[in-house]
């Protein structure tokens, strides 16, 4: 008895491993529409890249949630897709979630790159959000560039007043550990301006 339980759980592990495999598929979607505005044919990719996500991990999640394809699938019936000024791209996803697309899209009728392409639209919140938190990264910036120019000056003073004793020492260290800050806030801006294309 305890022997076909293990083998059970054996081969449910096997079979959920290998519906976690990567594959690759090709989808035809807009470079730009109402429903994927210009450049976001990279969204998926820029989402991924500021969340520090993978692609495929959104995809799971985009895909594998049936309550939002069936809602996705009412707004699909509705969009007719221009055939103009449309692009293959390429995505990795699990092999559960190729799957899941392919089996509803044949049980709605539906074409597999619409899906698609409104399931990727779901990811402007995300982006909405997300640029937000790069423009106020910038703004905090700036205030820091300000207060750095006024610590500085203090610096200065501080060591014409009293020379390099300890109070000016932990002030160094205190500005050196601001600097560093600083640096890690510009490559946190740096990296998020892929984003600043979304509309």
């Amino acid at each position: 008895m305890m022997n076909q339980s293990k083998s059970k759980k054996t081969n449910f592990s096997f079979d959920a491993l290998k519906g976690r495999q990567s594959v690759r598929a090709t989808f035809t979607l807009p470079k730009h529409s109402i429903t994927l505005p210009k450049h976001s044919i990279n969204l998926l990719s820029t989402v991924a890249s500021q969340l520090g996500v993978k692609q495929k991990s959104i995809f799971d999640h985009l895909i594998e949630d049936k309550k939002s394809l069936d809602r996705i699938a009412d707004e699909v019936r509705h969009y007719e897709p221009k055939q103009h000024q449309r692009k293959q791209k390429t995505f990795v996803l699990s092999r559960n979630c190729l799957t899941a697309l392919d089996t509803f899209a044949r049980e709605y009728k539906l074409s597999r790159d619409s899906l698609v392409e409104f399931s990727i639209k779901q990811l402007h919140p995300v982006i909405a959000q997300e640029k937000k938190r790069h423009e106020n990264r910038k703004t905090l910036l700036k205030e820091m560039e300000n207060f750095r120019k006024l610590g500085s000056q203090l610096m200065k003073k501080a060591r014409f007043l009293v020379g390099d004793d300890d109070i000016v020492q932990k002030l160094d260290s205190f500005f050196h550990q601001y600097d560093k800050s600083m640096e890690e806030l510009k490559t946190g801006i740096e990296k998020g301006k892929c984003m600043e294309e979304f509309q």
